[in-house]
């Protein structure tokens, strides 16, 4: 596994065509190995746009901090 830490904003598109915000947190067991959670929010978007909105508004976050897929 990559020692690179993940951004905790993932965006990505569903098959309707729709886009979903996933938030991961990313913690460290003892030996130093990243344990990674993900939740992926009930709220459907139009527009990435409008899903970086959400997450901004929400969850405090910061430009930088998502990754698409």
């Amino acid at each position: 596994m990559s020692r690179e830490p993940l951004k905790p904003f993932l965006i990505s598109k569903d098959e309707e065509g729709s886009f979903r915000l996933t938030v991961r947190d990313t913690r460290f067991n003892s030996q130093g190995y990243p344990i990674v959670t993900a939740t992926l929010q009930d709220e459907v978007f139009k527009t990435a746009a409008a899903a970086r909105a959400h997450a901004r508004d929400n969850f405090s976050a910061e430009p930088g901090q998502y990754s698409t897929k």
